[in-house]
């Protein structure tokens, strides 16, 4: 499929990440970087390390309109769709190579490894993605802070994994929740509440969400047999939820100007 690919790579100040996941890229032909005007060498090592990757830029506003944008200049039948700390699995990369899909198969998703300074963790509660799909019927929509492909077809499985090694920055890391959180606090507030999940329900109650992410990765995952890197991400994902709790109430109480 090695032709037929497109890999679609999102980045914005990704110096840190961009190297490592674009070597595991090397045997895709075509590689389409949409770039949201990075300020931090991120488009000089895409051109170091790829020489001929396409690199367009436009300014961010949503994540599905970036992704929309990139799938309008994709000419291969397939999209590999990935974020700039995705690093595909030398396993993937070969069940990729040799993939024959049916007809009837839209897309292909993965599971994800979650690493801490470059070692997976045993667990995390990272999503599996849509990953690989073909471009014709493919658009994006927004779905709280995150986005979400929309397609026509089936939906496989693949076996292999890839590795989210982000290495950024941990306060740029604590910056990005801020902002996620209002918008998915918007998000879960606009929605009836009887067709939340059953996660999304105990996220609206406020402050039980946090507590439940901490017994369910350190006890129900086993993270606290994963030493620091464990307690790392566990710290992570309870700071996340407790950001949220505030911002919902925020919105809620409309404790800040500008709140609706």
């Amino acid at each position: 499929m090695r032709d037929e690919i497109t890999a679609l790579v999102l980045t914005f100040n990704e110096a840190p990440n961009i190297e490592r996941t674009l070597r595991q890229l090397a045997w895709v032909k075509n590689i389409l970087v949409i770039d949201s005007f990075s300020t931090d060498g991120t488009v000089d090592l895409v051109k170091s390390v790829v020489p001929t990757a396409r690199i367009l830029q436009r300014r961010f506003d949503t994540f599905a309109a970036q992704c929309n944008f990139g799938l309008g200049h994709v000419a291969t039948e397939w999209v590999l769709s990935l974020d700039a700390d995705y690093v595909l699995t030398p396993e993937l990369v070969a069940e990729i190579q040799t993939l024959e899909p049916m007809d009837d198969i839209a897309g292909c998703r993965a599971e994800f490894r979650y690493c801490i300074g470059g070692r997976p963790l045993r667990a995390s509660v990272y999503p599996p993605r849509t990953i690989l799909y073909r471009g014709i019927s493919a658009k994006y929509r927004d779905d709280g802070h995150g986005h979400r492909v929309g397609l026509e077809g089936k939906i496989d499985n693949l076996r292999g994994k890839i590795d989210h090694d982000d290495r950024k920055p941990f306060s740029r890391w604590l910056a990005a929740q801020d902002r996620y959180s209002k918008i998915e606090a918007r998000h879960l507030l606009a929605q009836p509440l009887k067709e939340l999940s059953f996660r999304d329900r105990l996220r609206r109650e406020v402050f039980f969400a946090p507590a439940a992410m901490f017994f369910y990765l350190t006890f129900g995952r086993g993270l606290i047999l994963d030493g620091w890197r464990g307690w790392f991400y566990v710290a992570q994902r309870t700071i996340a939820e407790m950001l949220l709790s505030l911002r919902i109430l925020i919105e809620e109480r409309r404790l800040e100007a500008g709140a609706d």
